[in-house]
C-alpha cells in the first residue's frame, strides 16, 4: 500500500523497546528531580550554632549541655557512651551469635560473631540520643541510613539489644526523614517523596535540635546582623517568646505530640506554622490511660488541670537553653509560682496552694515533682539486658500532672525521716 513504511517485526520491537526506556528514564529523573526539588537549597539557610556564639555566648554554652543539642551527633568517642573495654563491651543473643563493640584504629564498629568467626562489621557513624535514657547508633550504606542492633541503655551502663530486636541481630532497619526531624535540626533529603528506604546527603546535616530548630533557620540573620552591628532588633529570626500559645504548643509537639501522619515531606514545618498543616494526630479523643509517658508528653500535658485552667505552655516550666535534669527543686518553684499561695491562673480562676503544705512543711517546695509527676514504666521503650530474661523497660516522668495518693504516701515517709525536712 502507498504512502505506508513498513518495518521489519524485530526493528519495531526494539524502537518500542528503546522508546519505553527513554519515556521511563525521562519519568524517573523528573521524580528523582521533583524529590530533590522538595527541599533543594534548604541547608544553605542554616547557619549553625557556631555562628550563634558570636553574639549569644552565654545562652550557647548552656544549649550545648541539653538533651536537645545532645540528641543527635556524628559518631566519636566523645559522644559514644558504653564501653569498649574486653568483657564489657558484647552483648550475646545466644551462645552461638553476639554482637561485640569495637575500635578499630580510630574507628568504633558493631561487629557481629557467629560462633566466633565474624560474621559482619558496621562502623558507628551517626549518635542518637543524648544518654539521659540511652543512646542508639545509625550506620550510612551508600546514601541510606539504619539502625544497628545494639543500643546503650543508661539506667543498667549496659550495653542492650536495640528495642525490636528480640532474637538475633538485624543491621537492615532503615531510618527515616521522620525519625531524623524529631532528632536533629536538618536532614538534607535527596530522594524522591514516597520512595524508601530514603536517601540523604552525608554533608547537609545540622545535627541535634540545634538554636535554628525553635528560632527558624538563621542565614539569613546572621548575614544581615553582621553587616549591621548596630541594630538591635532582630531579622529574620524567629523569637518563640512573641508565638501564640498554640504555635509554642505546636512546636513542641513536632516530637512530642505522639505519633503523627506526615501530611507533607519532613523538614518542612518552621516554628509559627500549624502543625495540622503538615500532620495528623492520632490522639485527639484517646484515652488518658493509652498515652504512653514516651514521645507524647503534650498529650499527658493536656489532660491535666493546670493545663486547662492556664495559659500555661510547655516552656512555662521548661528553659531549653539550659540542661536543668535533675533540679527538682528548680522545676518544683515554677510550681509554687502559681501553687505557692492564692494565685490567678490567667483565666480567672485561683490555682489552690498545694493542701499537704501543713503536713509537709518547709520542704514541699523543693520537690512537688515527686508527687504530681512521678516517674512511670514506658511501654514503648524495653530492652534486655544480659542475663536477664524479661524486658527492662525505661522509667520516664509523667506530664499527667495530678494527684498520685501512692506517691504522696511515700514521699511523705521519705521526708519524715530526713534530717531538716522540719517533720518528724
Amino acid at each position: 500500500m502507498k504512502g505506508i513504511l513498513r518495518y521489519p517485526r524485530f526493528t519495531l520491537s526494539v524502537f518500542i523497546i528503546v522508546a519505553g526506556i527513554l519515556l521511563l528514564t525521562r519519568c524517573v529523573h523528573k521524580e528523582e528531580k521533583n524529590g530533590q526539588q522538595a527541599t533543594k537549597g534548604k541547608f544553605n539557610e542554616f547557619a549553625g550554632s557556631e555562628s550563634c556564639a558570636g553574639c549569644h555566648k552565654n545562652i550557647t554554652d548552656k544549649h550545648i549541655r541539653t538533651a536537645h543539642y545532645l540528641t543527635s551527633r556524628k559518631a566519636s568517642r566523645e559522644y559514644i557512651r558504653g564501653s569498649f573495654e574486653a568483657g564489657r563491651n558484647s552483648f550475646s543473643f545466644s551462645d552461638s551469635v553476639k554482637v561485640v563493640m569495637e575500635q578499630r584504629d580510630s574507628e568504633y564498629y558493631q561487629v557481629e560473631y557467629l560462633k566466633g568467626q565474624e560474621r559482619r562489621a558496621k562502623q558507628f557513624d551517626i549518635v542518637i540520643g543524648s544518654a539521659t535514657k540511652g543512646q542508639t547508633f545509625l550506620y550510612w550504606m551508600n546514601n541510606r541510613l539504619f539502625q544497628m542492633p545494639i543500643t546503650f541503655f543508661t539506667p543498667a551502663d549496659q550495653w542492650s539489644n536495640s528495642p525490636g530486636y528480640p532474637e538475633k541481630p538485624i543491621f537492615n532497619r532503615p531510618i527515616t526523614s521522620r525519625c531524623l526531624e524529631c532528632h536533629s535540626t536538618f536532614f538534607q533529603k535527596t530522594s524522591a517523596e514516597g520512595v524508601e528506604p530514603e536517601q540523604f546527603d552525608h554533608r547537609q546535616i545540622v545535627y541535634g535540635v540545634d538554636c535554628e530548630k525553635c528560632h527558624g533557620p538563621a542565614a539569613q540573620h546572621v548575614a544581615y546582623q553582621q553587616e549591621h552591628p548596630a541594630e538591635t532588633k532582630a531579622k529574620f529570626i524567629i523569637n518563640p517568646a512573641t508565638l501564640s500559645r498554640q504555635q509554642n504548643l505546636d512546636l513542641c509537639a513536632l516530637c512530642h505530640g505522639g505519633r503523627l501522619t506526615r501530611l507533607k515531606p519532613s523538614f518542612g514545618f518552621t516554628p509559627g506554622d500549624k502543625l495540622s498543616d503538615y500532620f495528623l494526630s492520632d490522639t485527639i479523643g484517646r484515652n488518658l490511660a493509652d498515652i504512653d509517658v514516651h514521645g507524647n508528653q503534650l498529650g499527658l500535658l493536656t489532660g491535666s488541670k493546670c493545663y486547662q485552667m492556664s495559659q500555661m505552655t510547655c516552656n512555662t516550666c521548661h528553659n531549653t537553653h539550659e540542661n536543668e535534669k535533675g533540679k527538682l527543686a528548680v522545676f518544683s518553684q515554677r510550681c509554687m509560682a502559681c501553687h505557692g499561695a492564692a494565685h490567678d491562673s490567667g483565666n480567672g480562676v485561683a490555682a489552690r496552694p498545694c493542701k499537704m503544705t501543713a503536713t509537709i512543711g518547709p520542704s514541699i517546695t523543693q520537690n512537688c515533682i515527686g508527687c504530681h509527676m512521678p516517674k512511670q514504666p514506658s511501654r514503648a521503650i524495653a530492652v534486655l539486658l544480659q542475663g536477664v530474661y524479661t524486658p527492662t523497660v525505661a522509667q520516664l516522668r509523667t506530664h499527667l500532672i495530678k494527684i498520685y495518693p501512692d506517691e504522696t504516701k511515700e514521699f511523705i515517709s521519705q521526708m519524715k525521716n530526713t534530717p531538716g525536712s522540719g517533720r518528724k
